[in-house]
């Protein structure tokens, strides 16, 4: 199981039998997922994807959002009972090192005892819904593995994509951009360059780049905090492009004049080309319809579960 969803069970869950009380935001088999286990998951959920509950505008989105929530919980719960049904056992051994771990992770002994304490957690409990994690996770191993693809879908899938293999220059950045008009005297493009130089000196202060330019850049990317991705030479602005490729993965640049106005860039990553062999383009083509195949069986499992199983949703929220 992964540590990291045994971290946030300190954070964001309580106990099973607690989460079972009040009102129902579904039954799987009569088992209550109650509105108060949601609440709880659905910050997980949403922090998992970098997003938080407060930030989230759209009624339609929300909703959207919890319902996914509410069915990754029921798809949880579903594994865990097909685990019981199929005799899974994790044994003791295993468990204790993932509570181990976990204890080890949050700091020692002390702040661990602290956290099950803030979270309604005894280590008891904690033990035993680790237990039943590692069985639902075992079980769902079990139900969805694949025997992989045959080399004759490796080999037609290669010569289909082989030109794609082969990969230019890349950098990953982002920018923010004070806008010039076109036509702008010297005083109000000098104006726009402080207001940059600004921020620059809040960056190189410890401030993050992508937390100044929601704040700042008047590019339609500051909401994503100026991020532009993955690109090659070849599209965006010369004077843009000749500044960001010349920068080290990290560095900031100092402010980059362009027809649209002045920019800080910040590079996180800078790909070199690479030419990949037969050898390498067969293993990605491999390793690639592998991943396709576990991700199908995945999908088809959690589909035969819900289909097979009674499942009751209440949350309609």
């Amino acid at each position: 199981m992964a540590l990291k969803t045994l971290l946030l069970l300190l954070t964001l869950w309580v106990p099973v039998a607690f989460c079972s009380n009040g009102p129902a935001a579904a039954r799987v088999n009569g088992e209550v997922i109650s509105a108060f286990r949601l609440e709880r998951y659905f910050a997980e959920y949403l922090e998992d994807q970098g997003r938080a509950v407060g930030n989230i505008r759209n009624p339609k989105a929300y909703k959207q959002l919890r319902q996914a929530a509410l069915t990754a919980l029921i798809d949880k719960e579903l594994l865990w009972q097909e685990a019981v049904k199929r005799g899974v056992v994790v044994s003791d051994a295993v468990v204790q090192r993932q509570v181990d771990q976990t204890r080890q992770a949050m700091g020692g002994a002390d702040v661990f005892a602290r956290r099950l304490e803030d979270a309604g957690f005894d280590e008891v409990g904690y033990t035993e819904y680790t237990r039943r994690e590692l069985a639902a996770q075992q079980v769902f191993a079990n139900l969805t593995q694949v025997a992989g693809p045959d080399e004759k879908q490796v080999r037609a899938f290669y010569e289909e994509h082989r030109a794609e293999m082969s990969r230019p220059e890349h950098i990953q950045a982002r920018h923010i951009l004070i806008k010039v008009p076109q036509g702008a005297d010297a005083a109000a493009v000098e104006t726009a360059r402080l207001r940059l130089e600004e921020m620059r000196v809040k960056i190189s202060a410890g401030e993050d780049f992508a937390s100044v330019a929601r704040a700042g850049s008047e590019d339609a990317s500051a909401s994503e905090g100026g991020d532009l991705g993955y690109f090659p030479r070849g599209r965006m602005m010369p004077e843009f492009e000749a500044a960001a490729f010349a920068l080290a993965p990290g560095a900031v640049s100092t402010p980059v004049r362009t027809p649209l106005g002045w920019h800080l860039i910040y590079v996180q990553n800078h790909l070199e080309a690479t030419d990949v062999s037969e050898v390498q383009g067969l293993e990605m083509v491999r390793a690639y319809l592998a991943r396709q195949q576990q991700a199908q069986a995945r999908l088809q499992v959690l589909a035969q579960l819900r289909s097979n199983n009674r499942i009751e949703r209440v949350d309609d929220d």
